[in-house]
């Protein structure tokens, strides 16, 4: 059969050939006529260059059954797979449109300036970027990996809508495919990542990777690596890092530049690891814009108008147009934009003391509901309760926190009923922008917090997106005494005692008693369990079952917690060393909550022990932006200043972490860590045993104080401190791993990895910092080592 222009109008099985679509490397494409069903039809055949080869026709045949095993309105539908004289071909979809590759061949097609500097129609790259997004996600969930995404492989049909073409290259889960053959590179060199240009076998990521490079391409008109041949190409690739996209077109977002860079790195595990991680990213991006699309439709209208009055009026319009720039300066400068706010402790008027976890609790609740507004940043609990009783000036406060406006007001307990009075204040000016008093009964306690949220993202003109909003018009009431069972508990598990915490878990549980259906108990439950270990006073396995049972009781009853999906991604990296896992909880978290500063923190736990260090610094930074006051947050970051062997500047943050509290003990122990490393072992010996005091004995302060010493030559008192922590005690639980450290120290690697091995029975959560802990610097070479990362998962 020949295939040229003579095929016009030939009759093929049941399907009449109407035109040549065009011709590429993997097949030549007809427009044909459907004559049974009666309907236009895309066939696509081998090209007569490719017939004398089984291996290209059976690839051939492996698109058609990868992509008919697909239904998704952003994958091409394949209709049936024919064969007629030895010619086999597929039916699909036939496109009305043009390929994304002829839209960027034709100029800026999706133009990214509007007339007046604002980014425009950048959102329509970002809803090209996701449904491309969601076709793969589609795909990926069949267990096909595409390996030939491309611009020529995106039709874009008139009405907007992306269609991924041509799965000849796709992998179905658990078959192994070469990407190279005699004579001939598969796929599209300029959009093969890394691993397969490697000879690596892809997988998923490969398609992440070539999402970025296609995104980079549509906004800059330009590939991120060239090359004039193929090994420059494949270098570039390689080793180079792409120009910046801003150097190459103005407009284009920050937040949108880090999402390609991280869809184009280089490692696969510091890509986004799945489809849906990409897609949060994007869909909030676009969220932004769809906040401002409206100005965006007013400006250009406005410019429309006066390029008229232009042509008719000349100088009088650009006095107008002058006028017009200077009122819309004053109003910004009158009604400025309010996108950040700090709830302050709002004061107990019950006259009780006893009444204090109240006021407390409702705090706390209100900096929750208004936290789940992803266009506002709200800073957390433990910033804002430094300045309970406090008598500074608001706009003072305001500095300090980094926030446009404050809510402060008073709470007020009687009988059955509940009275909130609330105001809400403009920080840099002191004025009062809104108040109101809501009385409600305490099994309405719920609505009313509701209630107090919408109206301060009402008045600060704040977008709430639908989840949001169904959340915010949640009527559930409440059993008032579970309720303030709930709130004792906050209050006690905020004193991060063991004491205080055994108190928590008593109030919760009486919570739990009262109303079995009330998720956040449970939630509080999980976090009482979890901090109890993380401080050293519960050995994993008993700790963790406990976590692990009172967030999916949580999450089954209102899986959008936030707090209960970050306590379960804690339990995937600290317990379960299920990594995967670990980072989709965590990103969830936070897509449900973007003011929760403990999901960034967290995340960032995790992060650092991927070896993820930058972008783990930024995570921090994030969750410090959201809780400045936080002890433990400032600490954090030394600490992982620490781990990413910035020592001086670990010890710089770790100082100022002290300044903020001289009595925080960890502050001391992380700041031990960062002179230890400097070799200031005098100074890191000093600060150990502050922190011990301070801590009243924790384990890990006693076995960083023992690794001190070991490591300045005090043998002997390292020595005194493992036999401590040797003998059994039922007042403290002492991890293995603690023991480890110091043998490390001793250099006696045989007990080291004995006691490692220890660690790993019993799951010890630290062995995650295994890959980045400096400690452990010498025991790395031993093949024991790698072998423990290995069991662990941070090493293949």
């Amino acid at each position: 059969m020949n295939l040229g222009t003579q095929m016009i109008d030939k009759q093929i099985s049941h399907y009449k050939i109407l035109t040549n679509l065009g011709e590429g490397g993997m097949g030549v494409v007809y427009k044909a006529e459907d004559t049974r069903l009666k309907r236009i039809v895309a066939l696509k055949f081998l090209p007569p260059s490719m017939l004398v080869s089984e291996a290209e026709k059976t690839r051939f045949i492996h698109e058609a059954q990868a992509a008919a095993a697909l239904n998704h309105p952003n994958i091409c539908t394949i209709y049936e797979i024919d064969e007629v004289e030895g010619q086999s071909f597929i039916a699909m979809e036939f496109i009305e449109g043009q390929s994304l590759k002829e839209k960027i061949a034709s100029g800026p097609a999706i133009p990214l300036i509007n007339v007046d500097g604002k980014a425009g129609q950048v959102a329509n790259v970002i809803d090209i970027a996701i449904q491309i997004g969601e076709g793969l996600l589609a795909a990926h969930e069949k267990g096909i990996t595409h390996r030939d995404i491309k611009p020529a492989n995106v039709m874009i049909t008139n009405k907007g809508q992306a269609k991924i073409m041509d799965f000849g290259l796709a992998k179905l889960a658990g078959q192994k495919t070469r990407l190279t053959q005699t004579g001939m590179t598969v796929g599209t060199l300029a959009y093969m990542s890394p691993e397969q240009l490697q000879g690596i076998d892809a997988d998923h990521r490969s398609d992440i990777w070539a999402l970025g490079v296609v995104l980079y391409e549509i906004l800059t008109g330009k590939l991120p690596f060239q090359g004039e041949y193929e090994a420059a190409m494949v270098y570039s690739i390689l080793n180079e890092d792409p120009p910046p996209m801003i150097s190459l077109r103005a407009g284009v977002p920050m937040e949108l530049e880090r999402i390609v860079n991280k869809a184009m790195a280089k490692n696969a595990k510091e890509r986004y690891q799945h489809l849906d991680e990409i897609l949060v990213d994007l869909r909030s991006l676009q969220t932004d814009f769809a906040s401002g699309a409206a100005k965006q439709r007013l400006t250009a209208a406005k410019f429309s108008k006066k390029k008229r009055f232009y042509l008719y009026g000349g100088v009088a319009t650009l006095l107008i147009f002058l006028i017009g720039i200077i009122l819309f300066r004053w109003a910004r400068e009158t009604y400025p934009k309010h996108d950040s706010i700090a709830v302050l402790p709002l004061d107990n008027l019950s006259g009780d003391p006893e009444q204090e976890y109240f006021a407390d609790g409702m705090t706390e609740a209100l900096i929750t509901d208004l936290a789940q507004i992803s266009a506002l940043k709200v800073i957390s609990r433990t910033s804002v309760m430094q300045y309970k009783g406090a008598k500074k000036p608001l706009p003072e406060i305001a500095n300090e926190l980094k926030v446009d406006v404050v809510l402060e007001g008073s709470v007020q307990c009687f009988g059955e009923r509940v009275k909130i009075t609330a105001q809400l204040i403009e920080a840099a000016t002191d004025r009062h922008l809104w108040a109101k008093s809501y009385e409600r009964e305490l099994r309405d306690i719920l609505a009313l917090q509701n209630e107090v949220a919408r109206a301060v993202a009402d008045e600060i003109k704040v977008k709430l997106t639908p989840q949001a909003q169904a959340r915010l018009t949640s009527m559930r009431q409440v059993n008032p005494e579970a309720h303030e069972a709930y709130l004792k508990g906050r209050y006690f598990r905020n004193k991060r005692t063991k004491e205080g915490l055994m108190k928590s878990i008593e109030y919760f549980e009486q919570a739990i008693k009262k109303d079995p259906a009330y998720a956040p108990a449970y939630a509080g439950l999980a976090d009482s369990y979890s901090v109890l270990w993380g401080l050293g006073y519960l050995p994993p396995k008993e700790a963790y079952p406990k976590v692990r049972a009172a967030a999916m009781k949580a999450l089954e009853i209102d899986s959008t917690l936030a707090e209960a999906h970050t306590t379960l991604a804690s339990l995937s990296d600290y317990y379960d060393w299920d990594w995967v896992a670990a980072e989709r909880g965590y990103r969830h978290a936070i897509a449900l909550n973007p003011s929760y500063a403990t999901a960034h923190h967290w995340y960032a736990y995790y992060l650092m022990a991927m070896g993820r260090i930058q972008e783990s610094l930024a995570e921090t930074k994030r969750a410090q932006e959201l809780d400045p006051l936080s002890l433990i947050i400032n600490a954090a970051l030394g600490e992982r200043l620490y781990y990413a062997r910035q020592h001086d500047q670990a010890m710089e943050q770790c100082q100022k972490t002290v300044e903020l509290d001289s009595n925080f003990h960890l502050a001391h122990s992380y700041l031990g860590l960062a002179y230890e490393q400097k070799g200031m072992y005098k100074e890191a010996i000093a600060e150990f045993q502050k922190a011990i005091i301070l801590s009243r004995g924790s384990s890990e302060s006693v076995a960083n104080l023992g690794y001190a010493y070991a490591i300045s030559g005090q043998r002997g008192e390292a020595q005194k401190i493992l036999d401590e922590l040797n003998v059994p005690s039922k007042q403290r639980y002492v991890s293995p791993f603690d023991i480890a450290i110091i043998y490390t120290g001793l250099g006696e690697k045989d007990r080291a990895f004995e006691w490692l091995e220890k660690s790993y029975e019993e799951r010890s959560g630290r062995l995650m910092y295994l890959k980045v802990k400096p400690s452990f610097d010498p025991l790395r070479a031993d093949p024991r080592f790698t072998a423990l990362l290995k069991k662990v998962g941070l090493e293949k």
